[in-house]
């Protein structure tokens, strides 16, 4: 489910020109590997990607995806993004979809933990990220 989503993301923003690359281990900054063994000692089989000049770590679940972290090059944390199931998200967000999106579905969704704590929800459709707020409101459109 992650992995699909994460896949449209990269190819959608490869498509606007902001490329999100599969990078190595190796090449990935000391302090960002000591960051997020520090904050995520569980995280295990991490693949890494390197997005809008963030490292983003991998882990988990069947597609090796559920778990998704960012940090800066220096190691701050960015956000964390957990898969959900679709009926998790909050239910103003099939409300939304069913007005502005009429037949379409949610494909996956997320809950993104910013650096701060404030909590928003990712809904996938139609190759596009529908971004609500912790208690369901629209915010945008990420295409």
């Amino acid at each position: 489910m992650k992995k699909r989503l994460l896949t449209a993301i990269v190819l959608v923003i490869a498509a606007a020109g902001v490329n999100a690359q599969d990078i190595k281990s190796k090449d990935v900054p000391a302090a960002v590997k000591a960051a997020l063994l520090k904050k995520y000692p569980e995280a295990a089989k991490v693949g890494w990607e390197k997005e809008k000049g963030n490292y983003e770590a991998n882990w988990g679940g069947k597609s090796g995806e559920d778990n998704s972290v960012q940090f800066a090059p220096a190691g701050e944390f960015v956000e964390m993004e957990k898969a959900i199931s679709v009926s998790d998200l909050p239910k103003s967000v099939a409300l939304y979809v069913k007005q502005h999106y009429h037949g379409a579905k949610v494909r996956e969704a997320g809950r993104v933990t910013d650096a701060a704590g404030k909590i928003t929800y990712e809904a996938e459709i139609k190759g596009a990220d529908l971004i609500f707020d912790e208690n369901g409101v629209f915010i945008k459109k990420d295409s």
